[in-house]
């Protein structure tokens, strides 16, 4: 099993250790709800080296980029970035990914770990013969720190000693720190503001340090997989592996806005095509349990005494402080606050349609 530069740190923390993709990763330090409440209230950190990271470079970088995702990557200026999908000839979800264009000759593909090698040999297959690019699957190379929530602009300000409000939601910059050089992109997986921190491999344990020691006045939480769960299932961000799959294509995910049918040919866009023309088979659709019970991925969803969907994920929302879930239901012809109900284990549990993201913001 894999483990990341962080590995004994999160030891050193008590943190409980799981199997993720092959990794050996935190699930939680403190606690989920503890760390959840610390990125939507102030600042968490999250160690995500496990994110696979590949890199296209070459003469048709970008349009072996265009090829291989639905979104338009020519819209990117340098240092820019898009969250965009990999589909398979029929449609389906390969993978979600974020593309960032460091120039037009170069572009820097961070993957879900559980799909790093599979996605780096699909490129490659479609590179191969047709496309001047050389394909690098720079995974092990790289340690990635996710830095989230309303004051990790105020922390890495402090670690980089430099202004970062120039940097705008999905874009990045190339920053010298300590002598070696930092990728530092405005994204994340939380629906909060924050960063996603690339950098060479061996240097993480400085980079978390700082952070921890920067961030201390804001009361900074190590944070685990359980509450970056947490923070993106009460966003309605989809999870590979159960939102999305080869068999699920971006329409039923509710994702079409991610994939630009005018943009030309991509792999999968005549399949596309024919699903937006005929409809999705099923939908992606929000719930929050009305009555008692955690939905789990797997559980059926019912109407009417008959099986309408399964639910793909479904936690305990510390911000809500309520059970939500996310399923694929048969139809559309479902609307807001429609009953339905949920098999946990054998009891049907009732619930209602709800409208995503889970959680807003208050202004």
């Amino acid at each position: 099993m894999n483990r990341t530069a962080l590995y004994e740190v999160h030891k050193k923390l008590g943190a409980r250790m799981i199997e993720f993709a092959g990794w050996e990763m935190p699930l939680q330090y403190r606690g989920i709800r503890e760390e959840h409440l610390a990125v939507r209230s102030s600042v968490g950190a999250f160690d995500i080296s496990h994110m696979g990271e590949i890199e296209v470079e070459g003469k048709d970088a970008l349009s072996l980029c265009q090829w291989v995702t639905t979104n338009d990557v020519s819209r990117l200026g340098d240092f820019q970035a898009q969250y965009t999908l990999m589909c398979n000839p029929n449609g389906g979800v390969i993978d979600d990914v974020i593309i960032y264009r460091i120039s037009e000759t170069r572009f820097f593909i961070c993957v879900n770990a559980i799909n790093t090698a599979k996605d780096f040999e699909w490129i490659k297959q479609n590179a191969a013969g047709k496309f001047r690019a050389e394909v690098k699957n720079r995974s092990l190379e790289f340690s990635q720190l996710a830095i989230q929530g309303p004051n990790a602009e105020e922390v890495l300000i402090r670690v980089l000693n430099r202004d970062l409000s120039f940097l705008k939601r999905f874009s990045f910059a190339l920053v010298s720190w300590k002598g070696f050089e930092l990728m530092v992109a405005r994204t994340g997986y939380t629906g909060e503001d924050g960063f996603e921190v690339f950098l060479p491999w061996e240097r993480a344990l400085e980079l978390w340090d700082a952070v921890f020691e920067e961030g201390r006045p804001y009361q900074i939480q190590p944070c685990g997989l359980g509450s970056r769960d947490t923070l993106r299932l009460e966003m309605g961000y989809p999870l590979y592996g159960h939102e999305l799959d080869e068999e699920t294509n971006p329409v039923e995910a509710g994702l079409l806005r991610f994939v630009k049918l005018e943009k030309g040919d991509f792999v999968g866009r005549t399949a596309l095509m024919d699903v937006v023309s005929a409809g999705p088979g099923k939908k992606l659709m929000g719930f929050e349990m009305v009555e008692r019970g955690i939905p789990r991925q797997g559980y059926g969803i019912l109407k009417d005494g008959d099986v309408v969907g399964v639910v793909t994920s479904g936690t305990f929302s510390p911000s809500l402080q309520k059970p939500i879930g996310l399923g694929y239901l048969r139809s559309n012809n479902y609307s807001e606050n429609e009953e339905i109900y949920i098999d946990i284990r054998g009891t049907l549990r009732r619930a209602k349609i709800v409208s995503v993201p889970f959680y807003r913001k208050k202004a």
